[in-house]
């Protein structure tokens, strides 16, 4: 190798130094993993090769055999991996190698917590893997060349993971990087070729291509060091090429962590191979836990797309609908063109249909999920789970099957967590009941609390109780499940239908026509604050509340259509009252319409904040029940 050129020493951005003064201070209960990120990277630059070169043959240089060899040194202290791939140029090196090229990166400093187990769950799913290799490393020496590049364009980068790193201009015969660990102190026992490649099988059996060791062999004589033979010790062929049967669970475990850069074993897998009109396999992961970008937009999603076993795609985002971004896997088809582009996979019909089928295998993977291991999937939508209620307004065609698989909040559960199945609830739904009735609103205490549900109580009927901010939203796509519609019970003129006897309709008919007077001048007094005024069927225990018109916007799209900067439609509320509340009984006989009107106006916005509302005149209502109040205690 010629001497080097154009050597320079430049500093490691800001979170890089931190990271690596976490690796070398034994971030990894794991030792050993960093073979595993090592390898995986160079599968991922043989993997860019081979799709560059379709378009640039010449980029292959005759060297068309690709692989990785791993090798080691134990006089030296080293262990040397390298790889055929594409390889990098001297900016390539700079930028990978000194930056974590991520954007989420402060989100990844800021959740570091100093734990280093929880910790060591974060790496890898920032990009981070290569600087795995400072954990047994105290010096690591990067050679390399992209393809396409003179011999005299290779790059030396140098670390000892203090804070900097030396880059320099040499000389490189072939493409490709080649990786040299000195190895610290007392982790000797990762230059020997019995630990290296149990290593190999067990982290890296799966990658489709051949990881090389030099054979144990003893020198002839006379010969000082015996020739170098290389054997491939992986199996180097596509693991969802495999028949299922063949493949343990521990090597889709393995695969997973491969292509997902996780840290975690996935929650559940789907294996299928198709054959007939459209021919591909596919390979689909649920993770255990949500990404830190899962709700930025422009964050990479998608799957792996290969066709004919060949790499083409790192995100492909058309195989699957955007509520399902989370989902992890390889798709590899047989009917696609090797020149495939996102525009033109956008326009393909055969993508359609390749969509559809495996949109329904994750739901069916997910169904599963829920039905055999409830604690998983319990766990499952606490990550995902306002990402799935994006689902019923993407997805029309498979609107019920995710409806299936929503999980809410109800007056049935204590401490509020969203475990109810929509079946369950069914299944559970008083004789006679064939509606499915909800809540919205901003927190748990509120919903929970909210004298909407005094009815309900009173009848044991049990009430979804729905507090995220997608909720609403969802709902006004979500009509019906199971042929049970749904009802707001804050919503309109409230009827339980069935759930009411002919005697307690009847009632209520005579109730309202005895306080049409009091309807009447209620209404006066609040004016243009209602659009409506009248004898409550919901309140048994409150004063009052405050109802939304059929067609109108509940609180939580108000408050999404106010942050989005977008004009919120005009809308007042109904006023119901309780005719049977001692205070309603009050106002009833109260001759002066001042005090008349100043305790409706009370009654409204105390109904107001039950509601969780904010008051449009606070001030107003801080006088009217003061001078209420000084009158009480004349």
């Amino acid at each position: 190798m010629s001497v080097e050129t154009q050597k320079e020493t430049l500093g490691f951005q800001t979170e890089v130094k931190q990271l690596l003064h976490l690796m070398i201070h034994s971030l990894y209960s794991n030792k050993e993993i960093f073979l595993r990120e090592l390898i995986s990277n160079a599968s991922d630059a043989v993997d860019k090769l081979r799709f560059e070169a379709l378009s640039k043959p010449e980029l292959l240089e005759g060297g068309a055999e690709l692989k990785i060899r791993v090798s080691f040194d134990k006089d030296a202290k080293t262990v040397t991996l390298e790889d055929n791939g594409i390889g990098m140029s001297r900016d390539d090196a700079i930028t990978h190698l000194g930056t974590i090229a991520k954007s989420g990166t402060a989100d990844f400093m800021k959740n570091l917590s100093g734990d280093q187990k929880k910790d060591s769950h974060l790496i890898g799913q920032f990009g981070v893997g290569f600087y795995s290799a400072f954990i047994v490393a105290d010096k690591v020496e990067v050679f390399s060349r992209r393809a396409g590049l003179a011999a005299s364009e290779g790059v030396h980068w140098a670390s000892k993971g203090e804070g900097e790193f030396e880059i320099a201009t040499i000389d490189k015969a072939d493409r490709g990087t080649r990786i040299v660990l000195h190895l610290k102190s007392g982790e000797d026992e990762f230059a020997d070729g019995w630990r290296l490649r149990n290593i190999i099988k067990k982290y890296s059996d799966h990658i489709a291509l051949p990881i090389e060791l030099p054979k144990e062999q003893a020198a002839a004589e006379g010969e000082e060091k015996p020739a170098l033979e290389w054997e491939v010790v992986n199996r180097a062929s596509a693991l969802w090429t495999r028949p299922r049967t063949e493949v343990k669970d521990e090597e889709y475990q393995e695969f997973y962590k491969h292509i997902a850069h996780d840290y975690e074993n996935p929650l559940s897998w789907s294996h299928n191979k198709v054959e007939g009109k459209l021919e591909y396999s596919s390979l689909l992961y649920v993770p255990a836990r949500a990404p830190f970008d899962l709700y930025q937009r422009e964050a990479p999603k998608g799957l792996k797309l290969y066709v004919q076993r060949v790499f083409v795609m790192d995100q492909a985002e058309s195989f699957l609908p955007l509520y399902l971004r989370f989902i992890k896997g390889v798709v590899d088809s047989n009917d696609l063109s090797l020149n495939v582009s996102r525009e033109i996979l956008q326009k393909d019909p055969i993508i359609d249909s390749m969509k559809s089928a495996l949109t329904k295998r994750v739901l069916d993977m997910l169904e599963k999920l829920a039905k055999n291991e409830p604690e998983q999937y319990k766990g499952f939508w606490k990550n995902f789970g306002q990402v799935m209620k994006e689902g019923p307004a993407e997805d029309f065609a498979n609107k019920e099957k995710i409806a299936g698989l929503l999980r809410f909040a109800s007056t049935q559960e204590e401490g509020g967590e969203q475990v109810v199945s929509l079946a369950e609830y069914l299944a559970r739904a008083k004789e006679g009941q064939d509606k499915i009735y909800y809540l919205t609103g901003e927190t748990y205490a509120q919903v929970k609390n909210s004298p909407h549900l005094e009815v309900f109580r009173k009848k044991g009927i049990e009430v979804l109780l729905l507090t995220d901010r997608i909720d609403e939203w969802l709902m006004s796509y979500l009509s019906e499940f199971d042929g049970k519609s749904f009802v707001d019970v804050a919503r309109g003129d409230l009827d339980l239908g069935n759930l009411d006897s002919e005697e307690e309709k009847k009632e209520a008919e005579e109730v309202a026509k005895a306080k049409e007077g009091l309807v009447e001048r209620i209404k006066t007094a609040l004016g243009e604050a209602v659009s409506e005024v009248r004898v409550s069927h919901r309140l048994t225990d409150s004063p009052a509340i405050l109802a939304i018109g059929e067609q109108d916007l509940g609180m939580q799209m108000r408050q999404i259509l106010e942050a989005s900067g977008q004009k919120v439609p005009d809308s007042k509320p109904i006023f119901e009252f309780n005719p049977a509340h001692p205070l309603i009984e009050k106002l009833d006989g109260e001759q002066s319409e001042e005090r008349f009107g100043d305790l409706s106006h009370i009654l409204f916005d105390q109904a107001a904040l039950a509601a969780g509302d904010s008051l449009k005149d606070p001030a107003a209502y801080v006088r009217r029940l003061n001078k209420l109040l000084v009158e009480l205690s004349v």
